[in-house]
């Protein structure tokens, strides 16, 4: 601010010396009460904006020039200056990641809920562009498919990294400043919602920095292991060291306002060199801890917040027929043996149902207007909500979970705009952070007609829709336990509040910029 008032003083100081206009008087208002020249009226509200500005373009032109006239202004026009860049500040920004959500995920959950000719929130927003997802190694060289970490931190703080890094720069490890914490170092209200662990990719990458994701808690930051296999270390993290620590302390020292989503366990371990676990640490930097959807509707209105619903991710709203998931075509001896020849017997078709295991737990909806409820406030805030098993449920191949998770983005848009409504300084951006494996493929054949055996091979899931029809969903990045993630651009879309602001293509860097800029920092 100071900076910009400097500037406004420079100008004016210099059209009074000049003895000529930073504003042109004729057919122009004046400002707050002042004689209005040659008998025009004072504006008021946005005008002092309108006003300024004019006063800075240094246009000539005739009219009073003189000297007292620009100094008795000079006061009022400062305080127009300053009304403006408050008015600029109360902003808010809502960013949403469906994590995963290509346009093969939208148009799943499109042809499921709402039928292959309806609309989704997401087809009815006023502006549809497309995101690149940049990744480099830690040497710096291209890579072309992104994790959620990488892909996370570039939209957080605007840096292109490598993948499995938490806000962290490639190869020197060098801590990148994220959105929200320049959010918080101006006074803007912060907070995180997700449906995944708090301290998964996506929303660490908002609020933490350490080398590699897997180090989550105290107990995961030496020879990090999943499954026995040695993924990696965060040693020079550590707090002996000189480091912040994990994941879990950093977002229970933090001065985020409200963090909700999963992963109790990870604030469960001792912190390091104390003798209270990590949840205790978060007690102390006065965070309220709420473990259920009935506590986080009874929470206090004030003061931070940190919903912890499940020990790791949260479960989904849906899920195949009796837990089935994409299955892998049965082929016969023959065809085993040559494959113009046989059957390939294709999964049955099911149908998506809900989860028994979601019941009781807060929606994605419910934790975004929590979150919009506390954050509201005369200086602005800066909100991400995930939905993050639009990817967890298509790694494991399982699509009526992706639709569910999908549903939920929805809902939780809605309210988003149903608050940008009543909010009008309000900028929603929905996007993702990379793309996923799953495919809409026909789910028999186009040349079964030649009497060949044609089949995938990958997984399939034979989904029957509310129209009544059946939907083919294949998997075939590879033949491991996990799907994939692929390469392809991914969809951004935004409210009115965006247009003039998102191109219809930009990288994931630029969505940093763009929160940044419509933010004032």
């Amino acid at each position: 601010m100071g900076k910009v008032m400097e500037r406004v003083i420079a100008e004016l100081l210099v059209a009074i010396r000049r003895g000529s206009q930073g504003i042109a008087p004729f057919g122009h208002m004046a400002p707050f009460g002042h004689t209005a020249p040659f008998g025009h009226t004072a504006p008021s509200g946005h005008m002092a904006a309108v006003f300024v500005a004019r006063a800075l373009q240094r246009r000539r032109g005739g009219g009073i020039r003189r000297r007292n006239y620009w100094l008795g202004l000079l006061p009022t026009l400062l305080l127009a200056a300053t009304a403006t860049m408050v008015q600029a500040q109360d902003r808010n920004v809502i960013l949403i990641i469906g994590d995963g959500m290509d346009d093969q995920q939208i148009s799943l959950a499109r042809n499921y809920l709402v039928g292959a000719s309806g609309k989704l929130t997401l087809d009815r927003m006023p502006l549809r562009g497309v995101s690149q997802v940049l990744t480099i190694s830690e040497q710096g060289a291209p890579v072309y498919v992104a994790d959620s970490a990488n892909s996370a931190t570039a939209m957080a703080t605007g840096h292109v990294t490598s993948r499995g890094r938490i806000a962290t720069s490639a190869g020197d490890g060098q801590r990148l400043e994220t959105i929200a914490q320049m959010a918080q170092k101006a006074g803007i209200r912060t907070g995180i919602v997700t449906t995944s662990s708090v301290t998964d990719a996506t929303p660490a990458s908002f609020m933490a920095h350490i080398n590699l994701r897997y180090c989550e808690n105290p107990g995961a930051m030496v020879d990090v292991r999943i499954r026995g296999q040695l993924l990696g270390d965060c040693s020079q993290f550590l707090v002996a060291n000189g480091g912040p620590g994990s994941i879990s302390r950093q977002i229970a020292q933090s001065d985020i306002d409200v963090v909700l989503g999963g992963g109790s366990h990870h604030f469960e371990p001792l912190a390091e060199g104390r003798t209270e676990n990590v949840l205790a640490l978060a007690v102390a930097n006065h965070f309220h801890i709420v473990n259920d959807s009935g506590a986080l509707a009874e929470a206090p209105g004030d003061g931070k917040l940190l919903g912890l619903f499940s020990p790791g991710t949260m479960p989904v709203r849906l899920r195949g027929e009796d837990g089935r998931k994409a299955e892998p075509p049965k082929r016969s001896w023959a065809n085993r043996i040559n494959g113009y020849i046989g059957s390939v017997e294709l999964p049955a078709v099911m149908d998506c149902e809900p989860n028994p295991e979601f019941a009781g737990m807060p929606t994605l909806k419910q934790m975004t207007e929590t979150a919009l409820a506390r954050l509201q406030n005369e200086r602005g805030f800066f909100l991400m909500v995930e939905s993050a098993s639009i990817d967890k449920q298509s790694h494991e191949r399982k699509p009526c979970g992706s639709i569910g998770e999908l549903q939920q983005l929805e809902e939780a848009l809605d309210s988003a705009l149903s608050f940008a409504e009543e909010h009008p300084e309000t900028l929603i951006l929905v996007t993702a952070d990379h793309a996923q494996a799953a495919q809409i493929i026909p789910e028999t054949s186009l040349f079964a007609a030649f009497g060949v055996p044609i089949y995938t091979p990958g997984s399939l899931a034979r989904i029957r829709t509310l129209e009544g029809s059946v939907m083919g969903v294949n998997y075939a990045t590879n033949k491991f336990s996990y799907e994939e993630h692929t390469g392809a651009n991914v969809p951004v879309f935004s409210n009115d509040q965006g247009l003039g602001r998102v191109p219809v293509m930009l990288t994931q860097p630029e969505i940093f910029n763009i929160v940044r800029d419509y933010l004032g920092l």
